[in-house]
């Protein structure tokens, strides 16, 4: 999936943008040509947002690094195109009172205050000049990151400036991809200053990412088949909604294998081919379930497990036979998870036995009980974190969703929506990623594009805040017809 960097959009931590910073400069390019650079890309986007350069004005506050010296030179250039310009050096200190007469007559405020490296609160003159610049109604640029928030994560301890944009130099940081960070960084653009950043382990998924199979003349309904195995009582609809959404996203046959006594309540969707599954007297899974399962299993391309199943001990026991003995690409969610959370083994045994690796999809509570511990600030390191030790992929779900892979392989995904905060929306995520699985798509292809599908559904939908789960599996078809055209037309 990934591409020559000239084709994506690199996500570079602090650190490994500071490293890139320091080869670049011990090959050749001088450290002042690189400030030259990066001030000079800051005035270009200055100059766009302003709209011209006549009888505007500018405040630029400066800090004592790198980005401040990005400011300084911006400040230069800026009244060379004949802006009028206000600085503001921390190092120096500076009259608070001048800053707001400034601000009052400005028509751009520029933060050149704190790079990506910042870590801690905002103090002093620092915080001061975030607030005004809140209370100024000016719109304002920050240079590389919003002064106040982390670099690495996103975190913001306190106050922040709030950037109506930003210009990113040269790769974009975990900082302006997750909240708050993301919400004080305003758009984003990223400015190329000519460093080489390499093939970065992490990048931002695009259109131009996704694996979007379509069925050719030879193949037949088996040859794409799909078991979702699911439901408990009282939670039926679950495994439904995974049926139909793959159903939609590849699957030419897709089986809902659900607990006996719950077949009769699947009336809907007559496409679904209803299994019914030992179950318990309660109604649940039935440990022998994996059993019947796993005779059939190579009848299947690919196996969905979790949505609905509830957490009784017979059904848990199913699960983990099933993860540790399918030979099928699966993808794993919902109570699934929390069977593995007792005992992540048969991940390992599946991957000892070189079946194709699991697709995890745990929220941050799942994240919790799978880790032993919370997510915390770094998104990309605790999705990493836990696809090393389970030998699987993991799609951390949230506000910036992250796939990864245990190799270090790292996607964001920037199609996720508040709208999603809904019941419902996770299980048909489980059923588009087991209809691509179904599909022939490899599971870290699968998991990036299905959530970014997902995503861009919900954005289709047009239901806005109001979505429900079954709203996205109405969305699919003109969702998938717009992005196999190779354009996003919901993109910003």
């Amino acid at each position: 999936m990934r591409r020559k960097n000239e084709l994506v959009r690199p996500v570079l931590t602090p650190a490994e943008m500071a490293e890139a910073d320091r080869a670049a400069i011990a090959a050749g390019t001088p450290e002042s040509v690189l400030v030259e650079r990066a001030g000079r890309a800051v005035v270009r986007h200055a100059v766009r947002m302003l709209g011209g350069t006549y009888g505007r004005r500018v405040v630029v506050v400066c800090g004592k690094g790198n980005n401040g010296a990005d400011g300084l030179v911006a400040a230069r250039v800026l009244r060379g195109h004949g802006i009028g310009v206000d600085v503001f050096e921390l190092a120096s200190g500076f009259d608070h009172a001048a800053l707001r007469r400034a601000l009052a007559r400005a028509d751009l405020a520029i933060d050149a205050m704190y790079g990506t490296g910042f870590r801690g609160s905002l103090t002093g003159d620092a915080r001061a000049v975030a607030e005004m610049f809140g209370g100024s109604g000016v719109r304002t640029l920050a240079v590389d990151i919003p002064s106040g928030v982390d670099g690495a994560t996103g975190a913001v301890a306190d106050i922040a400036v709030h950037a109506t944009e930003t210009v990113c130099l040269q790769a974009l940081k975990p900082g302006l991809l997750f909240e708050p960070g993301r919400s004080w960084a305003g758009a984003v653009a990223v400015a190329d200053i000519g460093i080489d950043v390499g093939l970065a382990a992490s990048w931002v998924a695009q259109v131009q990412d996704l694996r979007l199979p379509e069925r050719s003349g030879a193949v037949h309904k088996w040859s794409s088949a799909l078991m979702v195995v699911g439901g408990s009582s009282g939670m039926i609809g679950a495994p439904m909604m995974a049926a139909l959404a793959a159903a939609r996203c590849g699957a030419g046959m897709v089986v809902a294998g659900v607990p006996a006594d719950a077949v009769g309540a699947l009336t809907t969707a007559v496409e679904i081919v209803r299994r019914a599954l030992p179950a318990t007297p309660d109604g649940a899974l039935a440990e022998d379930a994996a059993r019947v399962v796993l005779k059939e299993i190579d009848r299947y391309h690919a196996l969905a497990i979790g949505p609905g199943l509830g957490r009784e001990m017979p059904t848990q026991a199913a699960v983990r036979r099933l993860v540790a003995e399918a030979s099928v690409p699966i993808v794993v969610d919902a109570d699934a998870l929390n069977a593995l959370a007792t005992d992540t083994a048969p991940l390992r045994v599946r991957h000892a036995a070189n079946f194709p690796r699991a697709v995890l999809t745990p929220h941050e509570g799942e994240y919790e009980r799978l880790a032993g511990r919370p997510v915390g600030a770094d998104r990309i390191e605790a999705a990493r974190a836990l696809a090393r030790a389970t030998e699987s992929v993991v799609l951390l779900k949230g506000p910036g969703t992250v796939v990864a892979a245990p190799s270090g392989l790292t996607a964001v995904n920037p199609t996720d929506s508040a709208a999603l905060a809904s019941a419902g929306t996770g299980d048909v995520l489980t059923g588009i990623i087991g209809g691509l699985l179904a599909a022939g798509v490899q599971p870290f292809e699968a998991a990036c594009t299905g959530a970014y599908v997902h995503g861009r559904a919900a954005s289709a939908a047009g239901t806005g805040p109001g979505l429900v789960a079954s709203d996205l599996i109405t969305a699919l078809p003109p969702t998938l017809g717009a992005l196999r055209s190779g354009t996003d037309p919901w993109e910003d």
